[in-house]
Parts: structure tokens; sequence; C-alpha cells
């Protein structure tokens, strides 16, 4: 397969990244994305592109595609809603939206969240936001379309997280995030389940759109 991922330096699209490049199912790997990543590979090809509010001019090189992991995300704390809108929303709908007539059987799989809010109508600003990505996603007419809600992720594989907070927690009190793990096991998943998982969705789809840690867990061991 040919799989595009965006958000391949963030922490869950870097371990995709790299699941992709060893999978001997993927032949090919576009990321896309303002930044380069610090990953040399024969199966990589990267596309920066740094307006992502319109990507009809780059048309041309997004043909051909099986599979698209959407990872871009950034955090909501201390952000205005109309702000993390056009990024969470804007910018992944105007990517899905020039991909669909080009890649009609293509599958895509979209990291949302643990909590995002189907009814787009609850209180809590970043699961509306999210929820409303995942139902225009669903309703663009991909072949297959999965929405990942993991909840806490490991990091394996020496990444790092790009926000501060987490990378804090992981950094000092992994211990209590594996106590969790033991207490819990289908509530934790890592960062090369995720990758593993997205993969298998394309291989072997899955009997529900929304995709929760333990179905991460079960495509992972696929």
């Amino acid at each position: 397969m040919k799989v595009i991922i965006t958000g391949a330096t963030g922490m869950v699209g870097k371990g995709v990244l790299l699941e992709c490049l060893d999978h001997e199912s993927v032949e090919k790997v576009l990321v896309i994305g303002r930044n380069p990543v610090d990953v040399a590979h024969p199966k990589l090809e990267e596309l920066i592109h740094t307006n992502f509010a319109d990507f009809s001019t780059v048309k041309a090189q997004l043909a051909g595609y099986d599979a698209f992991f959407l990872c871009m995300g950034i955090s909501s704390v201390g952000m205005k809603e109309n702000d993390f809108k056009k990024v969470t929303y804007d910018y992944t709908l105007s990517l899905a939206r020039e991909l669909v007539p080009l890649n009609p059987e293509m599958t895509i799989t979209y990291v949302s969240g643990e909590g995002t809010d189907s009814s787009e109508k609850g209180r809590v600003m970043w699961a509306r936001v999210k929820g409303k990505t995942e139902n225009e996603l669903i309703k663009l007419g991909f072949k297959q379309a999965f929405m990942f809600r993991p909840g806490f992720i490991i990091p394996l594989r020496g990444i790092k997280s790009r926000t501060k907070a987490y990378q804090f927690v992981y950094d000092y009190f992994m211990w209590l995030v594996h106590l969790f793990k033991a207490v819990a096991p289908n509530a934790v998943v890592n960062t090369t389940q995720v990758g593993k998982a997205m993969i298998n969705t394309v291989l072997y789809g899955y009997n529900s759109i929304i995709i929760k840690p333990k179905d991460i867990i079960q495509l992972a061991e696929k």
C-alpha cells in the first residue's frame, strides 16, 4: 500500500510513521507537513507545504494512495474555539476533500481522542470540534473511515511528546502510567500499537468506525 501521513513530527504521527516504514505491506509513505521529519528511509517522501488551508496547488502529488493517516493535532489548552477549529477542523477537511476524488478507494484514519463528542453539542470545546471533524470525515465518501479515540498513549522507540506537560509526565511519572496500565490494561496503548492498528484497518477493515483503546490493541495484534 501507499500511505499519506500528516502530523508526523508529533508523538502519535512519528509512531505511525516508524511502523509504516517497517511494515512489509507499506510500499511508500508520503509525509505532508510544514517542517521536515528527522527520518531518512527509502520508502519516505516528504511534501513540505505551508498553507494547510489550500492543497489545490499540490493536487498532482496526492493521487495514487491507498491510505491517509491523519495524526495532526494540537492541544486546546488556552486556545479560543475558532483558533482550535481552524487547525483541527478546517485544515483537516481542506486536505481530505482534495483526496476523496483523487483516491476513491482510500481508507482514512483520524486521531481524535477519548471523550470526543459526536453530538457536537457538549460543553467541552475540544470534544465538540473533534466530534464535528469526525462526523464530516465519515460523510466525505472514502472507502473506509475510522476514527481513532485512544486514551493515554505511551511513546516508544525514543519518541518524545511535543506537549511539555505530557512529556513531563513521561519523564517523571511513567511508573504511574504503567501502574494504571496494570490496573486497566485496555485503557492505555502505545505508539507502536496505534501505528500497527492503523495499517491493519487498511488491510483487514474493522467492525466499528469508532476505534477505542481496546480496539487499537486488538487491531495491532492482527
